[in-house]
């Protein structure tokens, strides 16, 4: 047995110690996501403040409490997960977790979006503000990236619906392969998106051991594969936008950890490749280049950044000889941004509005996320794991504030934030162990209030 003062009851203690503040750290940041959720949903009526948005503000969402075909799945998945999720996470070889991660991820996805009946599985790509119905009607691919630039003025003569004119063409380029393809019913289309999304989360797992940090990407597992943004996933373009720019990224550090020269090349030509169709696919995507600066800073190897960058040039520019050049399409959606309804809405209260939309749709986890991420940022700066987790997540945070601060995301962050969503919550792998099953209940708890609760139009 031990005596007090001996190295083994000094190392427990501090163990306890570490624990302790940890689970702090977790509460305080759930305590600030619950506060910024309560005024942003609650400000609005007390001053009687249009934000202009939808009727349930700060998401784009209204009130219709319901129930549907997806209630009794969901419910059994969350119950199912609170008791086993870690321990499979834990326990099981790679390859059978990576299975059951994008199979968990599948069906929580698919019984969140049968809580709105089947319509929830992609009834909303056929709105007319989506890529859908466009992309039924495009015929000459060649002619549409030539006038692209030219429709997007809210007041130019058939201009683009809103989603169209608020993205650069390959988003409704991937609807218009799928039309080609056979698969451009909405529901062929959504269920297209939704198995994208589910291999979303088994990106990020890949990229976490790559970079060395197998343990944390277990212990991340259940918070990636089960969660809020699920609603959003299913069934938003942002999604597959989320699911590209994770491939790229998982790539980029398959390329900065390859062994041979050939795989690094390789990896790093088809990460480029990935993260140059992102840039192309939504203009708030660039961003993405802060996660990739900090996988090779992890790695220390900088070989693929350059062939990153040169395939990834390849994608804008072949773009522009086609006609559809960024950097001058950029501004003009800057007019027609303005133009609208963004003009309207007051950034006073959007830029922490966003914030509370993020914490809703992320789960309110994810402020604990990042704030037991700010405490092991301390000095001296952690190592192995550990460093990874602090340095993505890091990085996602960076991404967020840029993002909102730009002022081009105001509202509707829950699903243009969508992308970004995975690299914040890297950060729940550092959850004290008896904080991580409360936690992932809150998260599923979350998910199943508000997709019960409202109709977020996604």
């Amino acid at each position: 047995m031990l005596n007090p003062g001996e190295p083994g009851t000094t190392s427990r203690t501090a163990t306890t110690a570490r624990a302790a503040a940890g689970t702090r750290s977790a509460i305080v940041g759930v305590g600030i996501a619950a506060l910024l959720i309560v005024l942003a949903i609650c400000l609005p009526v007390w001053l009687d403040l249009d934000v202009r948005v939808r009727s349930f503000p700060p998401l784009h969402a209204e009130w219709s409490p319901h129930v549907g075909w997806g209630t009794l799945p969901a419910i059994v998945i969350a119950a199912l997960a609170i008791a086993s999720a870690f321990r499979v996470a834990r326990t099981m070889r790679w390859g059978t977790l990576l299975a059951i991660v994008f199979g968990t991820a599948l069906t929580w996805l698919l019984s969140l979006a049968l809580v709105d009946g089947p319509d929830g599985l992609g009834r909303i790509l056929d709105h007319q503000y989506e890529y859908l119905r466009s992309a039924r009607t495009i015929t000459d691919i060649p002619a549409m990236l030539q006038e692209y630039v030219s429709r997007i003025p809210l007041d130019s003569v058939d201009n683009w619906p809103v989603h169209l004119a608020g993205h650069p063409p390959a988003a409704v380029l991937f609807f218009i392969g799928l039309v080609q393809l056979g698969l451009g019913s909405w529901l062929a289309s959504g269920l297209v998106v939704i198995v994208l999304a589910a291999s979303t989360p088994v990106a990020v797992l890949i990229t976490l051991r790559r970079l060395g940090a197998e343990s944390a990407a277990r212990r991340a597992a259940p918070f990636l594969a089960l969660g809020p943004v699920a609603i959003w996933q299913a069934v938003s373009a942002d999604a597959m936008f989320g699911a590209v720019a994770a491939w790229g990224l998982c790539l980029l550090a398959c390329a900065a950890t390859a062994s041979r020269s050939r795989t690094m090349v390789l990896c790093a030509l088809c990460a480029g490749l990935l993260l140059g169709v992102c840039v192309m696919l939504s203009y708030g995507l660039p961003l993405l280049g802060i996660l990739a600066i900090a996988i090779l800073r992890l790695t220390r190897s900088w070989w693929p950044l350059p062939i990153a960058t040169v395939a990834a040039l390849a994608v804008v520019l072949g773009f522009a000889v086609n006609g559809f050049v960024w950097w001058q399409a950029y501004p003009v959606l800057v007019e027609r941004y303005w133009a609208g309804i963004a003009s309207r809405r007051p950034f006073s209260y959007w830029v922490w509005g966003n914030l509370a939309a993020l914490a809703i749709s992320a789960g309110p986890v994810v402020a604990a996320s990042i704030a037991v991420v700010v405490r092991r940022m301390r000095r001296p700066f952690p190592a192995g794991g550990t460093r990874v987790v602090v340095v993505l997540t890091a990085a996602a945070a960076l991404v967020i504030l840029l993002a909102d601060l730009s002022m081009m995301s105001k509202a509707e962050v829950e699903r243009i934030w969508v992308p970004f969503v995975p690299w914040l919550l890297i950060g729940t792998a550092l959850l004290p162990d008896r904080a991580r099953r409360p936690a992932l209940g809150l998260q599923l708890i979350t998910a199943l209030i508000v997709q019960h609760l409202l109709l977020t139009g996604w």
